[in-house]
């Protein structure tokens, strides 16, 4: 199963390039289930998806609306042949699926599409949010998805890596390093807006206008690349 990361972004220019091959490996005219968390706007927030993916490709969304806090019934996806998790509060998506979604993927695996939340979550250990690396901050407030310290929790384990979002438009990819450095993950991408990384077992591509960076431990501390378009990430 191929895991498809998207950094997040709003531009329609690459709709096809970022969830077309996403959507071709689902089969014709798929059923998508999008799961959203419900902060209040969930109708909207599916209306955008379901455009956008009809834009990318023929498909049939399905919304799949979790009020925040609420619980979430796998069950759910069982007539969908490819799965959407969406963007919003990042620990609110990992605290509501990671334990049933995770599982029912490990018994059903369906090709995934993660948008910002959506891909942090993907990972065995996600990185969920925050600004402070024991006091000192590391990135902008702004991005901390509502917490203090740097959280790494339970994700869906779909691979092997942690994932942080919006990297070039908020910076984060000092949060992404540093987590590193710490010992709270091994390995990890930091993924730009508009941009998308296709993993594939060790294998990754890029997709999209932006960059990934691929962050890993070593014996001299952090070592960092960027990958741009049509190249391949060696994970």
């Amino acid at each position: 199963m191929t895991v498809h990361l998207v950094g997040g972004g709003r531009d329609e220019g690459v709709l096809a390039e970022l969830y077309g091959p996403f959507l071709a490996e689902a089969g014709p005219d798929p059923v998508v289930a999008c799961v959203l968390i419900d902060e209040g706007d969930g109708a909207e927030q599916f209306a955008l998806w379901d455009a956008r993916l009809r834009k990318a490709a023929p498909c049939r969304p399905l919304a799949v609306l979790v009020p925040i806090g609420g619980d979430f019934d796998p069950a759910v996806l069982d007539t969908a042949d490819a799965l959407l998790v969406g963007g919003g509060l990042t620990p609110a998506y990992q605290d509501a699926l990671a334990g049933p979604l995770g599982a029912y993927l490990a018994a059903r695996p369906l090709p995934y599409a993660g948008f910002s939340a959506g891909a942090a979550i993907a990972a065995r250990r996600a990185l969920v949010g925050g600004w402070l690396s024991d006091g000192v901050q590391v990135c902008a407030e702004e991005t901390s998805e509502d917490l203090e310290e740097i959280e790494v929790r339970d994700g869906l384990a779909l691979l092997d890596l942690a994932v942080d979002v919006h990297a070039a438009q908020w910076g984060t990819l000092p949060r992404l390093v540093e987590a590193v450095a710490r010992g709270d993950v091994a390995s990890g991408v930091a993924i730009d807006e508009n941009t998308a990384l296709a993993v594939d077992g060790a294998d990754a591509r890029v997709r999209g206008l932006g960059r990934v960076h691929l962050v890993r431990a070593s014996a001299d501390g952090v070592t960092v690349r960027a990958y741009r378009a049509g190249e391949h990430v060696l994970l």
